[in-house]
């Protein structure tokens, strides 16, 4: 599903920032979803007319010279693959984007929480809530390939507003409306 998802977060990323032409993506190469969600990513960018700069990390050592990279080479905007790595280190992410200046769309809505300026995508609470779930219903005794196999059916576009203010960015109403949460 994280291939579906990052073209939709270029296109919102695009509707909030109309001017944006060249958008870094932070993605980590080994990630099973990796190649599929480059793929979905650039198809999109080549609809809404966006040119995309990889960068790859493998370390959280990568993550400075890696902004550095896409400020040097005049990134509008920055999409961050939803990958394990990425999570674990959003404090770190989030803290670069803001000191780079850079517009950035996530994945996941624990990066708006800790300053992110927006994400598109799956309530990770309650995915985990499912994912109990189905631990229970293992652990009372059934099989689990007689379990149904569950995608997310609902996908949260949250925005911080003081992360915009700090910017020195505008967020568009039309956008603003269709927001699930806009954090003041």
């Amino acid at each position: 599903m994280s291939s579906d998802l990052a073209a939709k977060r270029l296109e919102l990323l695009k509707q909030m920032f109309p001017r944006i032409a060249r958008v870094a993506v932070l993605y980590v190469p080994a990630e099973v979803s990796t190649v599929p969600e480059l793929r979905e990513t650039e198809a999109a960018a080549g609809t809404i007319n966006v040119t995309l700069q990889p960068l790859q990390v493998r370390h959280p050592d990568d993550l400075g010279p890696l902004f550095a990279k896409a400020t040097r080479e005049r990134a509008d905007a920055l999409l961050v693959f939803a990958h394990a790595f990425a999570f674990v280190h959003r404090d770190r992410i989030v803290e670069l984007a803001a000191r780079q200046r850079l517009p950035t769309m996530f994945g996941w809505r624990e990066f708006v929480d800790v300053g992110g300026l927006t994400s598109y995508g799956p309530n990770v609470n309650t995915m985990l809530r499912r994912a109990a779930g189905y631990v229970d219903r293992i652990l009372k005794g059934a099989k689990p390939a007689d379990l149904p196999i569950e995608q997310p059916t609902k996908f949260e576009l949250v925005i911080n507003l003081k992360t915009a203010k700090a910017l020195g960015l505008t967020i568009p109403q039309s956008v603003l409306l269709r927001a699930d949460q806009v954090i003041q």
